[in-house]
This record gives C-alpha cells, structure tokens and sequence, in this order.
C-alpha cells in the first residue's frame, strides 16, 4: 500500500531554499499510511532537497551563502550553460531524502524541516513524495 503525490514548488530567485515541511506533511496523512517510509525525490538536475533546522531563516542563508563560497557561480566549467555551478551544489547536496513515517507522521527532530533547494532559478519546479506502508 502506498500513495504519490507531486508538489509543485515556484522559486523566485536563482539560489534559494523553499520549507516545503507543511506540504510533505499533508502527503504522509493523505496518504492514511500509519507506519512506513517517505520517499521525497526532486527529478531535476539544478536543484536539490535537505533536511536541516527550520526554526531559524538564518540557517538556510549561511547554507547558500557556505555553497556559493565553495562553488561560485563564475568559474572555469566546461558546461556552456552557465548554470555548472547548480549542477555541482545538486550533485552534492542529494535529489532525494527518505522520512520515517510512525503513527500517520512523518518522523522530524524537533527543530528539522524539508527544504526545496533552487540553484538555478527562478523556476517552476516539482517534488515527487511516494509514501509506502512498511
């Protein structure tokens, strides 16, 4: 048993990170899986999801400003898009996380939130969940 469901996520700036918590919760209850696993997937090759502290905004700006200080924009890439310094910070940041799901919820400590993470925006993009009975 188990249920798929698609966020649709809107990024207004080229390097950004979208709390998507409440959306991925709302996708563990509709799915009525009491215990199982969430499976949270970006298909795009520019961004990235994590998990780490939502409670503090400050959190996700020192992330991105950390992440263009190792992989600046402007650098001597091969790609002729000019967008290798996204494909680098998606490589290494990961497209997908997996959530304990324990009594109809998604398993966070208690200061985690799932974030949509934009490195070549501002886009209209999509996160798949598939929540599975275990």
């Amino acid at each position: 048993m188990g249920t798929s469901s698609q966020i649709e996520v809107r990024t207004s700036r080229r390097f950004e990170m979208v709390d998507i918590t409440s959306k991925v919760r709302a996708a563990v209850r509709d799915s009525k899986v009491e215990n199982g696993l969430c499976i949270v997937y970006v298909p795009h090759t520019t961004a990235a999801v994590a998990i780490n502290e939502h409670a503090d905004p400050d959190v996700t700006r020192d992330i991105i400003r950390s992440l263009d200080d190792l992989i600046p924009v402007e650098n001597d890439y091969s790609h002729g898009e000019g967008n290798s310094n996204a494909h680098i910070k998606s490589a290494l940041m990961g497209n997908s996380r997996i959530i304990l799901v324990e009594g109809g919820e998604p398993v966070f400590g208690t200061w985690e939130g799932v974030f949509f993470c934009e490195f070549d925006g501002p886009r209209t993009r999509r996160v798949l969940v598939k929540v599975i009975q275990a």
